[in-house]
């Protein structure tokens, strides 16, 4: 369950990260058409640095990430509530598991201290005769 609970937490971190480069990429999109169309021109970047940089870095991730098609925000919203809602109940698999274990771990304790009270119950009792 903790691998689980572990691999959903990681989609969701990279669905964030995604989703972000895809709304960056959308908002910086119309601004690097038009730099590409000035030729690449140093002056227009000097005036649209911040755009062009995050419209380049979205860019680089989607490459990173092997994304031929851009997935909407709405599918990966989707995804994100469905992976949310499976490690909700994994979690809670997981702390009555936990549960159980402790209260196994309390019961085995317990057990093992009457037997060792048991085990030297037998010895008292010899030195008892022996002393009498």
């Amino acid at each position: 369950m903790s691998d689980q609970i572990k691999a959903a937490e990681k989609r969701m971190a990279e669905i964030a990260v995604l989703r972000t480069h895809i709304v960056n990429y959308a908002k910086t999109r119309e601004t690097y058409v038009a730099y590409r169309k000035a030729g690449y021109s140093k002056k227009f970047r000097q005036e649209h640095e911040e755009e062009i940089l995050l419209h380049q870095a979205a860019k680089e991730a989607f490459n990173e990430l092997n994304v031929k098609k851009l997935p909407t925000v709405k599918e990966l919203q989707t995804e994100y509530a469905q992976l949310l809602a499976d490690k909700k109940a994994a979690y809670g698999e997981y702390r009555q598991a936990r549960a159980a274990m402790r209260e196994l771990l309390t019961v085995k304790n317990n057990v093992d201290r009457v037997l060792a009270v048991e085990q030297t119950e037998p010895q008292q009792k010899e030195k008892d005769h022996g002393q009498r």
